[in-house]
């Protein structure tokens, strides 16, 4: 084992509910019906297909509302902060860990520019990474097969001797197809347990929960 890969978003953070509950408000919907629509055209958004702006006003003709510049600006910049504000810290901790220990890390995220633009920006501990894979600036984006193995070349590691953790299932198990090992990630104490029945706390040191700065 020479590398951890880790997925972004429900891994390294979690999304901020207020503001989530700050889209709603400015999209005057409910949030069944905002789940229902606000993952439809995201992978596209994702894969740097849509500007910010291109994916709300989408978003808004799927929901039946025309919303103004102002709202299309507030929308961007609120969904950039409900994924930016609420970090991880004991997987970024565990992140430092591994690091520190000599093993090569990486972030596999899809995400839109916006986001990718805000955290290079902003967050320091990037730096820590050895690489940083953000499906925008690539141009694939998960579960595509093509975006892991850039990924593993890019850590000059085997799929094989790189472990990915990521929270849907679906991207887990294309990762699995092509060599790595992969855990679906829910918490850090489900991942410890994990961990453990795959053996990998021999070599893998082991994720606790201190804080550290965002």
């Amino acid at each position: 084992m020479r590398a951890v890969l880790f997925d972004y978003g429900e891994v390294l953070c979690r999304p901020d509910p207020a503001a989530h509950q700050k889209l709603l408000d400015i999209a005057a919907i409910d949030s069944a019906t905002f789940e229902q629509h606000y993952w439809h055209d995201r992978h596209d958004y994702d894969l740097g297909r849509l500007d910010g702006p291109t994916f709300w006003r989408r978003f808004g003709d799927t929901v039946g509302r025309a919303f103004t510049p102002a709202q299309i600006h507030a929308l961007v910049e609120t969904d950039v902060l409900m994924w930016t504000t609420r970090l991880q810290k004991p997987m970024l901790a565990w992140a430092a860990t591994l690091q520190r220990a000599g093993f090569a890390t990486a972030i596999l995220s899809n995400m839109p520019f916006e986001i990718a633009r805000a955290m290079r920006q902003t967050f320091g501990w990037l730096a820590g990474f050895t690489h940083l894979t953000f499906s925008c600036e690539l141009g694939l984006a998960k579960p595509d097969p093509a975006i892991y193995t850039f990924t593993c070349d890019q850590l000059d590691v085997r799929p094989e001797d790189a472990l990915f953790l990521d929270d849907k299932q679906v991207n887990v198990e294309a990762a699995r197809r092509l060599g790595l090992r992969a855990i679906q990630f829910h918490s850090v104490a489900q991942l410890r347990g994990e961990l453990d029945a795959q053996g990998l706390l021999q070599v893998l040191p082991q994720p606790e929960e201190p804080e550290v700065p965002a």
